[in-house]
């Protein structure tokens, strides 16, 4: 029988979605991160599945979203999104030392992954963790830097004045570029990395994760361990086929 346990990790608020009878064993665990403006328990469908595969998956709550909801407005909260996915990365070893300490941790396999600002997080973690063995990203972006500017674009065109003064939006993008994946691709080091993304995704550029695997393949002795999956037409929001297929590609790297 699959488990949904509510629980905290480092004060975090997390959902665990674990095998009832192997709930206190060490296993494989799986971290995943849900998107901008949604919450732990809308990724159950993919944390049931590999459960059932004989993974741990932790499913956090990131800052101003679900229980940790402050009521913000949709503005407010837009401007909140960088300090959120780097919340997120903090936060992302706050929970695996928890784990760690635990116990619960089978031969250090520990994989992340992401849903849209989810997606985000964690290919930017694969620039400052190495102990994550596999990324999978879900119509995220690999590139935070042309990212942000495409956020702030879509701002302007809509005619209102951002309250950041320029000098402050120098201060982001070079911060940025520390976790921009893009930017270091040296720090892949041949980890199992998993895209999927609908070509029509109004929101996440899909050229941004198209572009990247593209670039990104030759750095790979095994192609298996860097995978792409587009999927023509679909705008921005995870398929069924989509997560069967990243639970299969997970299932082979981890």
């Amino acid at each position: 029988m699959i488990g949904i346990y509510r629980q905290t990790l480092k004060d975090i608020p997390v959902l665990t979605v674990v095998e009832s009878a192997k709930q206190n064993d060490a296993l494989p665990v799986f971290i995943y991160f849900h998107g901008f403006t949604s919450a732990k328990e809308h990724n159950l469908p993919q944390a049931y599945l590999l459960a059932q595969k004989g993974y741990r998956v932790i499913l956090p709550d990131s800052a101003f979203h679900g229980e940790r909801d402050e009521e913000l407005s949709k503005d407010e909260l837009n401007f909140k999104f960088w300090d959120i996915v780097y919340q997120n990365l903090k936060e992302l070893q706050d929970m695996k030392d928890e784990l760690d300490r635990s116990g619960l941790i089978q031969d250090r396999r520990v994989g992340v992954g992401g849903t849209s600002m989810g997606g985000v997080t964690s290919t930017a973690a694969m620039t400052m963790y190495p102990w994550i063995q596999a990324c999978t990203c879900m119509m995220g972006s690999p590139k935070p830097v042309a990212f942000a500017n495409k956020l702030i674009q879509d701002v302007e065109k809509t005619g209102i004045q951002l309250p950041i003064p320029q000098e402050q939006l120098d201060e982001l993008f070079e911060s940025l570029k520390g976790i921009d994946l893009s930017l270091q691709q040296e720090k892949l080091a041949g980890r199992p990395i998993f895209f999927w993304h609908g070509d029509a995704d109004p929101v996440v550029p899909f050229e941004h994760a198209y572009d990247f695997y593209n670039d990104a393949l030759k750095l790979y002795k095994n192609p298996e361990n860097i995978r792409f999956f587009r999927e023509v037409g679909r705008d921005h929001k995870v398929s069924r086929f989509a997560v069967l297929e990243m639970v299969n590609w997970l299932e082979l790297v981890l």
